[in-house]
């Protein structure tokens, strides 16, 4: 039974659900409709700690384009369903992650804190059958500000607590991540960072306190320890 670790927090992209790859074809295709276009250099290196909305509206800023907040609006419709299509084509979860979630949850209290829309986070963990288990789920416009904006993480370590009913530390809390926005935002709220390499080699996960490869390789006692340093 863990002792220091009070929570965890979660992020859903990149750790839990293997799904940038299919945000990025489907950022990439919903452009490709008005002639424009997005790498993958560009995309993992410019836009993906971004949520929908701010991914599109930095991609107009980088490229000169006009993006009020209709065209923005009608883009991040067109790449939801893009990406619908996508994730109905069979299982995105990383593996190892549903054991973890679930061990996680006998021990702690979980939370997601999620660029992603929520409905596409419902859909994967019900999918998944651990959706009862998060105490808390925060997602795209939860927050006036995306990531690496602490807020996501500073709610969700809000409602975890009010939640709990208990006195949660932030320190005691940890946050885990595949980029180093999400690390950002997670520092910036006082949690606890563990990086995954999911998505970045591990020199890039700046602010991560642990490194692993995935969660399959994570404990819930290498947690505990980094809590209780």
């Amino acid at each position: 039974m863990t002792s220091a670790l009070q929570a965890i927090i979660f992020d859903f992209d990149g750790v839990i659900a293997d799904s940038e790859p299919l945000h990025f074809r489907a950022f990439q295709q919903a452009l490709a409709e008005d002639g424009l276009e997005l790498s993958p250099k560009e995309y993992y290196s410019r836009y993906l700690g971004y949520d929908d909305v701010g991914a599109f509206q930095a991609y107009g800023e980088d490229h000169g384009l006009p993006m009020e907040a209709a065209r923005v609006k009608e883009l991040v419709t067109r790449k939801g369903a893009k990406l619908q299509a996508m994730l109905h084509g069979g299982s995105v979860l990383f593996p190892g992650a549903v054991e973890f979630v679930r061990a996680a949850a006998s021990a702690v209290p979980i939370a997601i804190a999620s660029g992603a829309l929520r409905h596409e986070i419902d859909e994967v963990v019900e999918a998944a059958g651990v959706a009862s288990l998060f105490t808390v789920i925060v997602a795209s416009g939860d927050t006036p500000e995306s990531k690496p904006s602490p807020a996501p993480y500073r709610l969700a370590f809000e409602r975890l607590r009010e939640a709990a009913g208990a006195a949660l530390e932030p320190q005691r809390c940890v946050a885990i991540e595949d980029s180093r926005w999400g690390l950002e935002s997670a520092r910036g709220a006082g949690l606890r960072c563990v990086g995954v390499t999911n998505s970045y080699p591990a020199d890039e996960l700046t602010g991560a306190e642990l490194v692993v490869s995935g969660l399959q390789t994570l404990t819930l006692d290498a947690l505990d320890r980094l809590c209780a340093r």
